[in-house]
């Protein structure tokens, strides 16, 4: 028989190694490498089956490696020295153990079951391998297959494997950024939700929105379903009308009414939000996605300040109004006094208008500055222990001109025994007296008006009953609030500022107690009931007379110097002077003040604090320190009458503060004071 030359010759060292040709690096590697330390042996001894398993993995773009023998020597391709990193090229022949130590004991429980014949599937199997001097997270998917020899032995294993180690560390970033984008979302302060499909079915909510909507079940439902009572709304058209077009809808506090409890009431909250449709890879619209804020709060606010603009601006109206009514009179009055045609009746008369006129302006300056003095917490009482029944006698005292006339009947029904209280004497007459005088002008000519005083357990209460117009329903609640002022006759021709009921709360507050308004509506008239604690112990001081009489009183012939900047002012209060008898000088300024006084050596001198050259605290200490006015009685005349003002005014000597305008009586009783002294 002739042989067949297309055979390998056994003899021919280079072709007992053709099963390694066209293996790439690692083909050559494995004919050019050292194989006497080799569990292996040299590839010439190699069996058949392993020279088969070489072949095909050395032609495989797949990572793979084939352990062979008793001792599992260690063969593998191009793309696996990959994964071996800085143990190529040391591991080609090596013993499997050896080489991946680090990881026997996770991957030998699965060899031995391949040697056994099982054959094994790992997926993404987590794996920590030192393959370039560190140790590192890995992850592999392979597959581990027993390899049998000529004889149907199994001789050793195969694996053909792939690294995911970049699929799972992006996927679990993946997955952890998710988790912190969720997180972020729940916990965003803002309202929140995912709605899907045509029929807006939630898919995600956030904290925020379940606290809007109240804690209920929504996720999975429909918002037609979850929110059944915002039919009407408007905003499920809104959502259906997004979700057709594609175009983004965005709502600055809106009105939503939800039922936020169950079986609850509907509540009005108000919220920014916006819709924005979601879109799929095509650009299909496939939900919406619902962002947005509660703004009921700062809606609240934002109403409660334009209110508050509402009321200042009526109350400057008001004020405008209440000032202009008296300097019309006083203006008009004065022209005429300027003429010089009036006979003596008409003078008193034009005379009588002014200082009538000029009271009335000075109540409004008061009121004014009593309510920011409240405000500010800067009025301090001057508590004793007071009989109510005494406190109503003075006040109406003062409003009784009001009442006759307007020819009121006036019922006062007093407790029968005494109802002390412990407060500002001054504070309650003020108190008392503007109910009163509210009642009174509120109240048509030849009304009723019945003022009652009543002890009950440790209460005291003062109502004022009228028959007059009465206050509406929808002023009522507000009717103590500052610059509201209830308009109970249509030209609100009673005029106030509406500060008065204000001053009243807050005076009443500061003594402990409270002050209630009651009416059955327009035209039933009104009832207010100041309502004060009973004093613990009755420690009456001594009463004393308050108020001089109202004619000009004669004080002696006094030395005075009048200083203010004001020429007008200076004037006017020395011709009164004058008329009374005393001796006046007048000084426009601090230096010619202290240049007068030197030579005239005047009892008193009236001093405003608001002077060019210096201020009137400072021209007080030098008057002071000049030896022939040491003794000089110093009063302060000055438009400011805070509590630091006065206090600043004893520092710096006066002897008396008298605020602008100075009522004749109290300037009258300073005088009477320094003719005592001299």
């Amino acid at each position: 028989m002739q042989e067949d030359s297309s055979r390998p010759d056994p003899a021919d060292p280079a072709r007992e190694l053709m099963f390694l040709s066209g293996g790439g690096d690692m083909g050559a590697m494995m004919r050019a490498h050292d194989w006497s330390r080799s569990p292996l042996g040299h590839p010439r001894a190699w069996p058949q089956a392993l020279r088969t398993v070489v072949g095909l993995i050395l032609n495989s773009k797949l990572p793979m490696f084939v352990a062979w023998g008793p001792e599992l020597g260690f063969l593998y391709n191009d793309s696996y020295s990959e994964v071996l990193g800085d143990k190529h090229p040391a591991a080609l022949g090596g013993r499997f153990h050896d080489i991946w130590s680090e990881i026997w004991p996770d991957v030998g429980p699965l060899i031995e079951r391949a040697l056994r014949g099982e054959a094994t599937f790992a997926d993404r199997l987590y794996l920590v391998m030192n393959r370039h001097g560190y140790d590192e997270p890995t992850w592999f998917t392979f597959t581990y297959s027993p390899v049998r020899d000529e004889n149907g032995e199994i001789a050793g294993m195969y694996c053909a494997c792939v690294e995911v180690t970049d699929q799972v560390l992006a996927e679990k970033y993946r997955n952890e950024e998710n988790e912190r984008l969720r997180g972020l979302f729940a916990q965003a302060p803002g309202i929140m939700a995912v709605l899907r499909g045509p029929e807006h079915v939630f898919e995600l909510t956030n904290q925020s929105y379940m606290q809007l909507v109240g804690h209920r079940q929504v996720v999975g439902k429909c918002v037609r379903e979850a929110l059944p009572e915002i039919v009407g709304q408007g905003f499920f058209e809104l959502l259906d009308r997004v979700y057709a077009s594609g175009e983004p809808f965005v709502g600055n506090a809106l009105p939503v009414r939800l039922q936020r409890e169950p079986d609850g009431p509907l509540e009005e909250r108000y919220i920014d939000f916006v819709y924005q449709p979601i879109r799929d890879e095509t650009g299909q619209v496939t939900g919406i996605f619902v962002e947005g804020s509660d703004v009921t709060a700062r809606k609240v606010v934002e109403d409660e300040l334009r209110a508050a603009n509402r009321q200042k601006d009526q109350f400057l109206a008001m004020l405008a109004h209440e000032l202009r009514n008296p300097l019309a009179p006083i203006m008009t009055a004065a022209q005429l006094l300027k003429l010089g045609r009036l006979d003596a009746r008409s003078v008193a008369g034009a005379s009588e208008i002014i200082v009538r006129q000029a009271a009335h302006m000075t109540d409004l300056v008061n009121d004014l500055l009593d309510v920011s003095r409240v405000t500010r917490g800067l009025v301090t009482l001057d508590k004793e222990t007071l009989d109510l029944n005494v406190i109503v006698a003075a006040a109406v005292e003062q409003v009784r001109p009001l009442i006759d006339m307007r020819r009121h009947a006036l019922t006062l029904q007093l407790s029968g025994r005494p109802a002390h209280v412990t407060g500002d004497r001054t504070r309650l007459v003020q108190v008392i007296s503007n109910i009163l005088n509210n009642a009174a002008k509120y109240t048509a000519p030849g009304g009723h008006v019945v003022l009652a005083v009543t002890v009950a357990g440790d209460r005291v209460t003062v109502a004022v009953r009228d028959d007059g117009v009465g206050i509406a329903p929808d002023v009522l609640p507000y009717i103590f609030d500052l610059f509201t002022q209830a308009e109970r006759t249509p030209d609100r021709s009673q005029g106030g500022l509406g500060i008065g009921l204000a001053l009243v709360k807050s005076l009443v507050a500061l003594h402990g107690g409270t002050v209630h308004a009651h009416s059955d509506g327009l035209g039933r008239g009104s009832e207010f009931s100041i309502c004060l604690p009973c004093a613990a112990q009755a420690r009456p001081r001594a009463a004393g007379t308050t108020g001089a009489a109202d004619g000009v009183q004669d004080n002696g012939n006094l030395r005075v110097l009048v200083v203010d900047d004001n020429t007008d002012a200076a004037q006017m209060l020395a011709a009164l002077l004058e008329v009374q008898g005393h001796a006046v000088s007048v000084e426009y300024d601090a230096h010619g003040a202290l240049a007068r006084a030197r030579d005239e050596h005047p009892d008193v001198l009236l001093l405003d604090i608001g002077l060019p050259d210096m201020d009137g605290y400072e021209l007080a200490r030098r008057l002071r320190a000049q030896p022939e006015n040491a003794g000089a009685t110093l009063v302060a005349l000055t438009g400011y009458g805070q509590g630091q003002d006065r206090a600043e005014a004893q520092q710096a000597g006066f002897d008396h503060y008298l605020v602008k305008p100075a009522d004749l009586n109290e300037v009258n009783e300073v005088l009477a004071q320094a003719e005592a002294r001299r």
